[in-house]
């Protein structure tokens, strides 16, 4: 499948992604393993930040974040624009999986919500499932929304795009 003959997914409201709520348990990231968690738990624990569709280089064993995003997110709601065939038509994106989660070095974000739950912390103030409000990881400033971006199709060198943001 061309980008040329992708259909692009519909504009949805970033809030309808906790619409789900009310198919699960209240509170169900507290008292349940990432392993044991259904599709919809799973799905919910993403805080939509889009930091993980940011470009990664591993040097010298320790995964370096740049400010290149792939090309199918949206960077006004840091959602991907192909989330149902991402796999397809973006032949290295990465499932985040337990395996994801649990891999070494670290690639996914410190604020990652499954490496967080992972790890033995708790989700931050600031995430979706506790405040209610799918806008609060960006209004918090911990996304990517109004971040310099650079699209991949824009860059050659990936190394002159490292960065050393705090919250990766």
């Amino acid at each position: 499948m061309s980008d040329k003959t992708l259909d692009i997914e519909p504009e949805y409201s970033p809030q309808s992604r906790l619409d789900d709520l009310k198919k699960v348990e209240p509170e169900f990231w507290k008292h349940k393993k990432l392993e044991d968690m259904n599709k919809t738990e799973w799905e919910l624990l993403c805080d939509g930040c889009g930091k993980c569709c940011l470009n990664k280089l591993e040097i010298k064993g320790k995964i370096k974040f740049t400010n290149t995003h792939c090309r199918f997110l949206n960077c006004e709601n840091c959602l991907c624009k192909i989330y149902k065939n991402r796999f397809e038509v973006v032949p290295d994106c990465r499932d985040i999986d337990l395996k994801a989660v649990r891999e070494k070095p670290r690639w996914l974000p410190k604020t990652c919500a499954y490496w967080l739950l992972d790890n033995g912390y708790d989700l931050p103030s600031w995430h979706p499932l506790i405040t209610g409000d799918a806008m609060s990881v960006h209004t918090s400033g911990n996304s990517l929304k109004g971040r310099e971006l650079v699209n991949e199709s824009e860059v050659d060198d990936y190394e002159n795009y490292i960065v050393d943001w705090q919250d990766l």
